[in-house]
């Protein structure tokens, strides 16, 4: 390819990514992107948490990583200002809560109908709303008795763990589970499974 047909190659749809954590599945997302696989690019990683070790992931890959939280921008407003300008200015087709554990402003969601994508560590309805998250789902499963968890890939709404449901898959709890045991297996399947759903988003945006 010349260098003129280089220059006019339109980019690949942009993916947007929030992160609260260690971010795992974010590197899933960032391997594919780099493979082709994901059928986009990660134009920039957010995390409230200016500690999580997703936003290292995102400048290892060269990827723009943003801290963004009421305490670093100085409001809720102004947190909402920067995802609608990012948003913005990358023209982000898809926004991925990849364990993003803040709820996002109704604006960012109107911005983005249909295209904010989160997953859960459970088969919701079950095991979902607010202080479910990671570890307390696996916990809350094996206490319950539960013989059945999974993965749920749904969209974003402004009820929390309701939006539409995407995809579930199921796995299996075994009698001798601990919650580190369950979890384990339960975000291999995440693993899997996330950024197929994110592609699959892309194709239709």
């Amino acid at each position: 390819m010349s260098q003129s047909e280089s220059s006019t190659t339109p980019k690949s749809p942009a993916v947007g990514v929030l992160c609260s954590g260690g971010g795992s599945n974010l590197q899933v997302l960032i391997d594919r992107a780099r493979t082709g696989e994901l059928g986009g690019r990660i134009a920039w990683v957010v995390s409230n948490n200016g500690s999580a070790f997703a936003l290292e992931r995102a400048r290892q890959a060269g990827i723009e990583a943003v801290h963004a939280s009421a305490k670093s921008l100085g409001s809720p407003e102004a947190v909402e200002s920067k995802l609608l300008e990012l948003i913005e200015r990358d023209q982000v087709q898809v926004l991925v809560l990849a364990g993003y554990m803040k709820a996002l402003p109704e604006s960012v969601l109107r911005r983005l109908p249909g295209r904010v994508v989160n997953i859960h560590p459970a088969l919701l309805p079950a095991f979902g709303g607010k202080g479910m998250n990671g570890h307390h789902v696996h916990e809350a499963v094996i206490a319950r008795g539960a013989q059945w968890t999974g993965v749920t890939i749904h969209l974003v709404t402004e009820n929390y763990d309701e939006g539409p449901i995407l995809r579930q898959r199921v796995v299996a709890v075994r009698p001798d589970d601990t919650p580190e045991t369950l979890g384990t297996r339960v975000l291999a399947i995440e693993h899997d499974t996330l950024w197929r759903e994110v592609r699959a988003l892309l194709e239709r945006a």
